[in-house]
């Protein structure tokens, strides 16, 4: 995500840090950020207030601030390999939104990528949550310690973690959090 929001501000020319200022310190940015998370604010709310706050043209900004957004390969690969082992693979993600531009489908990381996928958009309610993580568990028809949770954010972990569930922190090396992953699923095979 960082690389992505650098490169956003380059091509807005924007300073260097204002776009993740506008999303987590601003107070209105962080507002509507939140709720968009959870599915009461729309993406053309998002635009117009984060857009506002960086002085930029609102039209389309989702797509603009996450045209740079790539799926981490490593990561990917090692879902596909789970996938095809068999284990069943979700994507728990707090929303983007999903209209007028779903970033989901753009990075080629929707429905059918997954068996299950939870949207705290969908859900009403953002992880850190515990009920978001117990609707994974649902949607997959599996127990806590039957799965393996990876996140970008430390303070995610905790409450899947109180479920049963193994976790992961993914930080910015994506070989090491497959490989972590790898031997998760490696030894629950063997089990």
């Amino acid at each position: 995500m960082r690389l992505n929001g650098q490169a956003f501000e380059r091509s807005e020319g924007l300073e260097p840090g204002a776009y993740f200022h506008a999303l987590n310190e601003n107070p209105e940015g962080v507002a509507v950020y939140s709720k968009l998370e959870v599915g009461e604010a729309s993406q053309e709310d998002w635009n117009r207030v984060i857009g506002g706050i960086l002085g930029i043209d609102p039209t389309d900004l989702m797509r603009r601030a996450l045209a740079n957004l790539r799926p981490e390969p490593a990561i990917v690969a090692a879902a596909d390999r789970a996938r095809a082992a068999g284990i069943k693979v979700a994507m728990l993600s707090n929303s983007f939104g999903l209209e007028p531009y779903n970033p989901y489908e753009a990075l080629g990381m929707w429905e059918d990528a997954f068996d299950a996928v939870i949207l705290s958009e969908r859900e009403g309610v953002r992880k850190p949550s515990a009920f978001i993580y117990q609707r994974a568990l649902d949607a997959l028809g599996l127990t806590g310690p039957e799965c393996v949770f990876v996140d970008d954010h430390a303070e995610n972990l905790p409450p899947a973690e109180a479920l049963g569930i193994r976790t992961i922190h993914h930080t910015t090396d994506p070989e090491g959090t497959a490989a972590q992953l790898d031997a998760l699923l490696e030894r629950a095979a063997a089990a």
